[in-house]
């Protein structure tokens, strides 16, 4: 019984946080675009407009639950709730601190690709069930989308896997070492930015928010959805971009090891109050959430400035990018790894390498980015007759 309460408060502390945190990261998004758009945002609901998430809550409460006629009743109640499922299961993998995640697995990584394909399936379903051109065309998109950008996104996952020799999150956080230059990020920077273009495209965020385009397809797959059902894939959009955030954190940022040593004056306190081995864990577990936070706010923000500062992608330009791009590159960045791990006894070699092997790789995906944007001559075209 006490287990099962423990798992229970432990689920509702995290879901406090994921809507905590969506709730905050969708004000400040607004915030950062109305800045960079030379216009305010947000700045009146309690405390500089940062209280405008629960306005807008209580307000999308208020709507009426609208089911178009023709829908398919079932699966049109039943999308929201598997995409928020997916959402949720993933947030019970993500190591916090060193001590403090919801459910460690050996095989983490495995269960965290499983439950992110939830969201396939509940956007598919939403936009089928609509009875909705747009909301079907917007369902399809992001079929496409992320069941293509799941290849890379895994084949840059095992790339992490083969340097660490474990599935486990936290057994490959504590692989990495506390300093910069023992992260993955310095010794893969290829499997990074791959994983990080696939997340990205996962998780339909800009420039890959094809499956919502309110240019072409109204709100796309989510449409027709109004009232608390439209909230549960507002909420699983804004929280699933901390997820990114936290997956690039643990795969190649440290995750929450720290550099600074913990007999800091919380630490010191802690110790007097608690004792010598308690307070040492605390703070301990205190200082690795409290980076673990920051690497992730970071992150965050550079990926909501990323949204507004980049053009949408044509659905071709995205699947080139996939297909003639992200998915050779890894599979040749894989083999590099596995080439480099027989001569790592030498200091300089596996360094020599990676630069020229990610400045090759570097300049590969900008020759295809570049060929989206370059202006071709058409003379078969007689624009001034």
């Amino acid at each position: 019984m006490n287990t099962f309460i423990l798992a229970l408060m432990a689920a509702l502390a995290l879901l406090g946080f994921a809507s905590l945190f969506a709730g905050l990261t969708s004000v400040v998004e607004r915030k950062i675009a109305g800045r960079m758009q030379s216009r305010v945002g947000p700045n009146y609901v309690f405390a500089k407009g940062f209280g405008q998430f629960l306005a807008d809550g209580l307000k999308i409460l208020q709507k009426e639950d609208i089911i178009p006629r023709g829908a398919d009743r079932l699966l049109f109640r039943l999308a929201p709730y598997l995409v928020f499922t997916g959402m949720f299961l993933s947030f019970l993998l993500l190591p916090f601190a060193s001590g403090l995640v919801a459910a460690d697995f050996d095989a983490g990584i495995l269960f965290l690709l499983s439950f992110s394909s939830l969201n396939v399936v509940g956007i598919v379903m939403s936009g089928w069930a609509s009875n909705n051109k747009w909301s079907l065309i917007g369902g399809m998109r992001s079929a496409a989308q992320m069941i293509s950008y799941e290849i890379p996104a895994a084949l840059a996952i095992l790339c992490v896997v083969l340097l660490s020799g474990s599935l486990s999150l936290q057994s490959i956080i504590t692989a990495q070492g506390p300093w910069p230059h023992q992260w993955y990020l310095m010794s893969d920077p290829v499997s990074f930015f791959i994983l990080f273009i696939a997340l990205l495209a996962e998780g339909n965020r800009a420039p890959f928010d094809l499956p919502e385009a309110e240019s072409e397809l109204v709100s796309g797959f989510n449409t027709e959805y109004s009232g608390f059902r439209f909230l549960f894939f507002f909420f699983a959009e804004w929280a699933n971009l901390y997820i990114i955030s936290a997956v690039l954190v643990s795969l190649f940022l440290g995750g929450w090891n720290s550099p600074v040593s913990i007999e800091l004056n919380t630490g010191l306190s802690l110790q007097a109050m608690l004792g010598f081995e308690r307070g040492r864990i605390l703070s301990f577990e205190l200082t690795g959430l409290a980076l673990f936070f920051l690497k992730v706010t970071t992150l965050t923000f550079f990926i909501i400035q990323l949204r507004w500062t980049l053009p949408r992608f044509r659905i071709d330009q995205l699947l080139t990018l996939c297909w003639k791009g992200l998915i050779p590159l890894a599979f040749v960045n894989m083999l590099f790894l596995m080439t480099r791990q027989l001569f790592s006894e030498d200091a300089l070699f596996p360094i020599i390498t990676t630069v020229v092997f990610s400045m090759a790789a570097a300049a590969y995906l900008i020759r295809i980015l570049w060929s989206f944007y370059a202006v071709r001559a058409r003379p078969d075209v007689n624009f001034f007759p």
